[in-house]
């Protein structure tokens, strides 16, 4: 006895030292994460500070009124297919929770039958058993089938509703131009609503089941054995849930961090993509390899930190939610049997006690099950208030956006001579064929004026030839007339915007058939309702000398990498292709010529003025000189001139 006594003492003070261990481990690496955080001043911040105090995510009203929210989007109206989908994965668990009682019952009878060996029992309820198998996994696979299709739906839902608001308008420039609170939308439009969605329809299902079999086995259990049983199981999950929700508060925060995290790390592996030729000139591979590891590592500590920490409420949640739920069980299910002068001892045989018995215990087994399902599914909730958090940030950013509201740091304006600039307070005036900027302070997003008071006036007609040193403000200037840009005071009068067209020096090719590259951004539909025939469109290519790429290619309807299967001239000529195609009142040329020859340069040039569209041009080469009226010269002092082109202004640009 002494020897048992020892190693039992030494078992228990092992198992302490255990648990001890397990705390004083998570201590030092929360304490760890912290230094860490504070430390790394040379790693790569895409967010800032105040990013950090959004990250707040708990289940607690805000949660629940963020996800309400969201829902009737998800779930638009009463009749829909959503709708639906609820209702038929609430009868089918509504199914299966009497499923389940029925094969308690059922099996209890089976087993019955054979230790009483009682033939005609056993074959009853086994052929009856063998009978409703095909309905019970029928069941089942509906079940699936409607949580699957849920989630996709309300995945659709959510996606069309997003991008509805992230392609409205300039929506999607200004979230990574403009605003500076989103960095990573790319990720939470894909990866965060589909997780979104996901855990949402799985929330759905644990805990909706779960309540069924709670009140389900409830009522059978209070019948057989009284109601202290379920009401002592009931009262313990109150008290461990919580219990457990206190413990599981970080949950929600770190599953943000988490989702920024690898939004970071998706960031700069596509910036690695977009910029490589520029990269590889500069033999950047090292440091591009430097920063995505420094970006990586972030990401990787963080999910040591998350996988340690759901390591610990894993041991807890087992624990309080698996092991001491069953003891509460068994001490619950034991009591009436356990107590001889309990009425069922003195009216039920040897038989009808195992028979009950094995029923209840299997009952309240059931309903420990589920009263620990419940538990767990709080963890789950967790997870989602922080994928709801990201959510509804998007939400209202885009909201604010399409409000003509943005956040971004602004450069301070204590050396700007006291210049108020207050982004949307200039005033747009929307009037065909002139552009005219009426005392317009030309500035950056976040604030940095490039030009204090900018005043000159374009008739259609009137080419204008922009030079000035790189930064002078030239692209910003461009940005402003496009609307991509606020206007910081002022009023500007121009066109709508689809009568103005921007030609880049790098022109985007989308992707789509040959047709596609000359009517971009219109459709085949679009095309044929304007009454352009393919005949015009063939006049202009041959007009920008690429008529022999649809003899190569055969057909309008062709469909290739463009911006592979073109050349750099060959790009820049469909642009201008695309061009007269739209025929807009004004075009914005920026370098767009730079790869093509003087002899074609000169005919677009010449035909823009014949079909009528007026010309801003930024170009360095001399040649282009004549075909401007006027030129507005940037010296990127803040500064600027307005002025004819004359013959001594283009022998002294010669």
């Amino acid at each position: 006895m002494a020897a048992v006594s020892k190693y039992l003492t030494a078992k228990n003070s092992s198992i302490a030292g255990g648990v001890l261990l397990v705390l004083y481990l998570l201590k030092q690496r929360r304490r760890a994460a912290r230094y860490n955080g504070k430390k790394g001043g040379s790693e790569l911040v895409l967010n800032s500070e105040k990013d950090v105090k959004k990250d707040r995510a708990a289940v607690d009203r805000v949660f629940f009124l963020r996800i309400m929210r969201i829902l009737r989007i998800m779930v638009p109206r009463f009749f829909c297919m959503e709708t639906g989908y609820l209702i038929l994965i609430a009868a089918m668990l509504v199914t299966r929770t009497y499923c389940d009682v029925w094969m308690i019952q059922n099996g209890t009878m089976i087993e019955s039958g054979i230790i009483s060996r009682d033939i005609s029992l056993f074959k009853r309820h086994f052929y009856s058993y063998i009978a409703v198998i095909p309905g019970i996994a029928l069941v089942n696979n509906f079940l699936k089938l409607g949580l699957n299709e849920l989630k996709l739906r309300f995945r659709e839902r959510l996606t069309k509703h997003l991008y509805d608001q992230y392609l409205q308008g300039y929506t999607y420039y200004k979230m990574g131009n403009l605003d500076n609170r989103i960095a990573n939308a790319d990720q939470l439009l894909t990866q965060d609503v589909e997780r979104f969605c996901n855990s949402v329809v799985d929330l759905y299902s644990n805990l909706s089941k779960p309540l069924l079999d709670i009140g389900l086995y409830i009522f059978k259990l209070t019948s057989a054995i009284g109601a202290q049983g379920p009401a002592s199981m009931m009262a313990y999950l109150l008290i461990s849930g919580l219990f457990l929700t206190r413990l599981r508060r970080p949950i929600g925060k770190m599953t943000v961090v988490e989702q920024r995290y690898e939004g970071e790390y998706r960031y700069v592996n596509s910036r690695l993509i977009t910029n490589s030729e520029e990269i590889a000139f500069y033999n950047g591979n090292i440091r591009e390899k430097q920063t995505i590891h420094a970006t990586f590592k972030k990401l990787v500590d963080h999910l040591h930190n998350f996988i340690f920490f759901r390591f610990s409420m894993g041991f807890v949640d087992s624990i309080i939610a698996k092991y001491l739920a069953t003891v509460v069980g068994y001490l619950v299910v034991s009591r009436p049997f356990l107590n001889l002068s309990h009425p069922r001892h003195l009216q039920s045989t040897h038989s009808e006690l195992l028979e009950d018995y094995y029923q209840s215990g299997r009952m309240l087994l059931r309903m420990s099950q589920a009263l620990g399902r419940i538990v767990l599914a709080g963890r789950e909730m967790t997870r989602l208030s922080g994928f709801t958090a990201r959510i509804t940030e998007l939400m209202k950013v885009l909201k604010e956006l399409n409000a003509g509201k943005y956040e971004r740091t602004m450069v301070s304006q204590q050396e700007k001579d006291k210049v108020i600039l207050v982004p949307g307070s200039g005033r747009i005036i929307n009037t065909d064929n002139v552009i005219k900027f009426d005392h317009t302070p030309l500035a950056t997003p976040n604030g940095d004026v490039l030009i204090r008071n900018l005043s000159f006036e374009v008739r259609s007609g009137t080419n204008v030839l922009v030079c000035g040193p790189n930064g002078c403000g030239k692209s910003s200037l461009f940005r402003v007339l496009g609307e991509l840009w606020p206007l910081f005071g002022g009023q500007l009068t121009k066109p709508e915007r689809g009568k103005l067209f921007y030609v880049p020096q790098r022109p985007y090719m989308t992707l789509g058939s040959l047709r596609d590259q000359v009517i971009y951004p219109d459709t085949y539909e679009e095309q044929r309702r304007k009454g352009i025939s393919d005949q015009v469109l063939k006049e202009y290519l041959d007009n920008v000398q690429l008529g022999h790429i649809l003899d190569r290619e055969g057909s309008w309807d062709t469909v290739q990498d463009w911006m592979d299967v073109l050349s750099g001239g060959e790009k820049q000529r469909m642009a201008m292709a695309r061009l007269f195609y739209h025929k807009p009142q004004f075009a914005i040329l920026d370098e767009c010529t730079s790869a093509v020859s003087v002899d074609v340069e000169d005919y677009i040039y010449s035909h823009c003025r014949t079909v009528g569209i007026t010309l801003f041009t930024v170009s360095h080469r001399k040649s282009l000189w004549k075909h401007h009226e006027y030129y507005l010269h940037m010296d990127g002092r803040g500064n600027y001139e307005f002025k004819p082109i004359t013959e001594e202004t283009v022998e002294f640009g010669s």
